[in-house]
């Protein structure tokens, strides 16, 4: 048997050598050769003639006929909102999280779900099957048809899987996977990128739904190759605090469905549950209203989303005034402060500044901006805005109040929460009125400023 050819890439590169240095000898990125195993080019001749060259065929688009994709539900309304709908056959899922958050419990307790309608396979290289048993019997789940196998050569899993042909599969986790081709420990780059690629092509070729659970680095993003969320089809990730009990699964890849959707859970005893009013969570009302305190609609994918911003302005004894931000952008807050500045004739070079999104959630949209402004505003001047006021709009350098998507959605979101006015950008107003609500436009800032509550 002809010995395998094993080369050194460089991750920065690209560049191939024959041993590894501890400098790639091409772009002089250091430790950044990882092993990879060389595989010879089929040779082929041209001949001139179509077809015989190689087996791809070009055809027009119009040709392809799209297959109608059915979505298989997980069980859980949350989760099928983050994937799009549902699980896609041979699709592959890459899930990342804080250890402990919940990416494991959530996993068996979609396959407990899902065993009902078809056949799962739950492999697990990180415990013991007694481990996943004691899980199981801590959170409720009885079930007899869930299969377990406790494995982590890629080679073995495929074999298995192959016998046991399940519709849903689980991979806990991608990093204590290896492949015998290659002689690096697990949980390497050229380990995890080899190993993800000969289970996704299982998936694909057999129609497998595929779920792999990665680990984070300590900056919070998927450890292993970047090539790796390229590789899969969707990416989810686990946000949440460690003192919460509320879980957040936000999407930021999905060939199948929406991008940046978010799901809501809540930990107990018995395992995640789906919270179907996240807004009624995020919301949370003072007896009587207070300073810097001013709830915002924000749009998280396709769901309109009630959160009370909160803002403190206070004076600094400091050379350098200091700008906190907690769930909100930190750039954001500075440019914000200048337009406020230039714009408004509002000066806080003397001030700290320090803003919060109640409730651990993680604002990234620019609709923030109005809420985030009238928080402090609110703050500094020590007057309340009213309990039933929500706001959203996005400000510009040059001051104006500019629109933002979904305006119509998130006022029909907060008008069935109760609350009686709305600040939003004048491109925003509604198309017809809205029952209890009044809506108050505006399109500089200095217009949102010199409203009298």
């Amino acid at each position: 048997m002809a010995k395998e050819k094993r080369l050194y890439s460089c991750s920065e590169c690209g560049a191939q050598a024959p041993k590894w240095t501890g400098q790639c000898g091409d772009c002089g990125a250091w430790n950044s050769l990882t092993e990879v195993v060389a595989v010879a080019a089929a040779r082929t001749r041209f001949t001139g003639f179509a077809g015989e060259a190689g087996h791809a065929q070009v055809q027009h688009l119009a040709e392809v006929k799209p297959d109608d994709v059915r979505r298989q539900p997980t069980g859980i309304a949350e989760f099928d909102r983050v994937l799009g709908g549902g699980l896609v056959p041979g699709s592959v899922v890459l899930i990342g999280g804080d250890p402990g958050i919940g990416k494991s419990t959530l996993l068996l307790q979609t396959l407990v779900a899902m065993g009902r309608q078809c056949k799962t396979l739950y492999i697990t290289g990180e415990e013991s099957l007694q481990q996943v048993s004691l899980r199981a019997h801590r959170l409720g789940l009885e079930s007899a048809e869930l299969q377990l196998l406790a494995e982590t050569g890629v080679e073995r899993i495929l074999t298995a899987a192959q016998r046991e042909q399940p519709q849903v599969m689980v991979v806990d986790s991608i990093q204590t996977v290896y492949t015998e081709q290659i002689q690096s420990a697990p949980g390497s780059v050229s380990q995890v990128r080899e190993s993800a690629a000969q289970l996704v092509r299982y998936a694909k070729q057999s129609k497998v739904a595929l779920f792999l659970v990665g680990h984070v680095t300590k900056e919070g993003t998927l450890a292993g190759p970047r090539v790796l969320e390229h590789m899969v089809d969707t990416v989810l990730y686990f946000e949440g605090e460690s003192d919460s009990r509320y879980r957040l699964i936000r999407a930021f890849k999905n060939r199948y469905g929406a991008v940046n959707e978010l799901g809501v859970f809540a930990m107990t005893d018995r395992g995640l549950r789906e919270v179907s009013n996240p807004s009624a969570i995020f919301l949370s009302r003072h007896e009587e209203a207070v300073p810097g305190s001013v709830v915002l609609v924000t749009l998280e994918g396709s769901r309109p989303l009630l959160v009370e911003v909160q803002a403190l302005v206070d004076e600094s004894h400091l050379s350098n005034p200091r700008r906190v931000t907690t769930g909100l952008e930190h750039n954001r807050l500075a440019m914000l402060l200048a337009v406020l500045h230039r714009h408004g004739g509002v000066a806080t070079y003397d001030q700290d500044v320090f803003a919060n999104v109640v409730g651990g959630v993680r604002v990234t949209e620019t609709g923030a901006d109005l809420a985030v402004v009238l928080a402090m505003m609110s703050s500094l001047r020590s007057r309340t805005l009213p309990q039933d006021l929500v706001v959203f709009g996005e400000v510009g350098l040059a001051g104006e109040i500019r629109p933002v998507p979904n305006g119509q959605e998130r006022l029909m979101e907060a008008a069935k929460h109760g609350f009686k006015r709305a600040m939003v950008p004048r491109a925003n107003a509604p198309r017809k009125a809205i029952d209890a609500l009044e809506v108050i436009t505006v399109s500089r800032l200095d217009e949102a400023l010199s409203v009298e509550w």
